[in-house]
C-alpha cells in the first residue's frame, strides 16, 4: 500500500449575474464544491464577505474538516483500546482574525467533543485518547494554527 494518497475538488463559480466581476458588488460569491462521486455542495462565502448565509463557506468547511478527522481518529483509537463509544458530538468553533489591508488567517480552533461511553471504566482512557487523536489528525497536523480540545466523556 502506498504511503501517498491523493485527493481532488472541483469548484466552480455559480454567482456570474451578467457582467462578471467587473465591480466588488456586480457578483455572488455563491460556487459548486464537486467531489467525483459524491453529492454537489452550494458554497458561497459568508454573509460579512457578502456571501450567502444558507449555503456552506470555506470556513465552515475547515472547522468541519478539523472536527471530522479528530473524531475518525479519536473512534479508530477507542475501537484499538476497548473503549466501546456510543455516542460522539463536537460544538467545534474557530477564530478568523481579518488583517488590515486585506486577508486574514484562523487563529484557532476549539473542538469540544462529548462522548459517551458504554462502562464508567473507561471513561479515563477515553478522556486520554483525545490527545493522541489530535496528534495522528491529518487536517491538524496540516493547519499553523492551534486547535484546542475541551473533551467531555460521559458514562451510559
Amino acid at each position: 500500500m502506498s504511503n501517498q494518497h491523493h485527493f481532488s475538488a472541483r469548484v466552480e463559480w455559480t454567482g456570474n449575474l451578467g457582467s462578471g466581476s467587473s465591480d466588488y458588488r456586480a457578483y455572488e460569491r455563491s460556487h459548486t464544491v464537486s467531489v467525483n462521486g459524491k453529492p454537489d455542495i452550494a458554497a458561497s462565502s459568508d454573509p460579512v464577505f457578502r456571501g450567502d448565509g444558507s449555503k456552506h463557506n470555506p470556513e465552515d468547511f475547515m472547522i468541519s474538516a478539523l472536527a471530522g478527522c479528530h473524531m475518525l481518529w479519536y473512534l479508530h483509537l477507542c475501537a484499538d483500546a476497548g473503549v466501546v463509544v456510543v455516542a460522539y458530538s463536537d460544538a467545534a468553533s474557530g477564530i478568523l482574525q481579518e488583517l488590515a489591508g486585506g486577508g486574514g488567517h484562523f487563529s484557532e480552533v476549539t473542538l469540544n467533543p462529548v462522548v459517551t461511553v458504554a462502562d464508567a471504566s473507561m471513561m479515563e482512557q477515553a478522556n486520554a485518547l483525545h490527545t493522541a487523536a489530535s496528534a495522528k489528525c491529518f487536517i491538524a497536523n496540516s493547519v499553523n494554527f492551534p486547535v484546542k480540545h475541551n473533551p467531555t466523556v460521559l458514562c451510559f
